[in-house]
């Protein structure tokens, strides 16, 4: 077995119909650039009703068609907040709690200590989060393209209580982790991601990269896709947002 291996996006999603939400971050191969990806799936009309729309420190979720909103719980939220020069990618609410702890000075992982999975039971959809070092100001390091996940899941099949994990990455040039919320569909339970997040490689262009996501997320369950580049020198970013749905 080789714990080193490292797979492309492709090979991580071709095939599999449901790993519900994602995240990948890393670094280019040139080790000049930060990368960010983050992607929604969902197979309920609830779920599937829904757009990234850009914020001006990030993206937010949005439902498409309002009058088909039946419940904003758990699906409308700000996946990619700015902080400082670091940014933020989760998949819920807790991107705010992230947000205000690191803004005051205090660290993610005290944040994350005070969320929990999602009260979705039989599911109890972990919350995955990341972060993308930048100026320092987030208590990680500084601007090298390091960066950190996080995942928070239910403990048992009842709810009762929360294992939280935490990783931290050093700036592998060519190198990202991808960490997403199931191991793949499932009936009537869908199966907790286990383990540590996945080693894949990162393309060098971002539309290369964006293509590979997109194409090879399953096409009746994926609903929308982020991707940044961040150049670790200027600051100076571009992204993408596809979504299935267009407004």
């Amino acid at each position: 077995m080789n714990v080193y291996e490292v797979k492309s996006m492709a090979e991580r999603l071709s095939g599999n119909t449901y790993p519900g939400r994602g995240i990948v971050l890393g670094v280019t191969p040139d080790g000049k650039t930060a990368v960010a990806a983050y992607f929604i799936m969902g197979r309920s009309v609830n779920s599937r009703n829904r757009v990234f729309v850009q914020e001006p420190d990030g993206i937010r979720t949005e439902a498409f068609d309002p009058s088909l909103m039946k419940d904003p719980h758990l699906i409308i939220y700000h996946p990619v907040r700015e902080a400082g020069q670091g940014l933020i990618v989760t998949n819920g609410d807790q991107t705010d709690t992230v947000w205000e702890y690191l803004a005051r000075g205090e660290s993610w992982e005290a944040a994350l200590r005070t969320r929990q999975f999602e009260d979705d039971g039989p599911n109890w959809t972990p919350r995955i989060s990341g972060l993308q070092a930048g100026d320092g100001s987030s208590g990680v390091v500084d601007q090298d393209g390091s960066f950190c996940l996080s995942i928070l899941k239910s403990a048992d099949p009842e709810g009762t209580a929360c294992a939280r994990f935490f990783y931290e990455y050093p700036a592998v040039p060519g190198l990202g982790h991808f960490l997403h919320t199931y191991v793949c569909d499932g009936n009537p339970v869908i199966p907790t991601f286990q383990g540590e997040p996945e080693r894949v490689s990162i393309p060098a262009d971002i539309d290369d990269f964006t293509r590979e996501l997109w194409e090879n997320l399953n096409p009746d369950n994926k609903i929308s896709l982020f991707v940044r580049y961040t150049d670790l020198e200027t600051r100076k970013y571009q992204q993408r947002i596809l979504n299935k749905h267009s407004k």
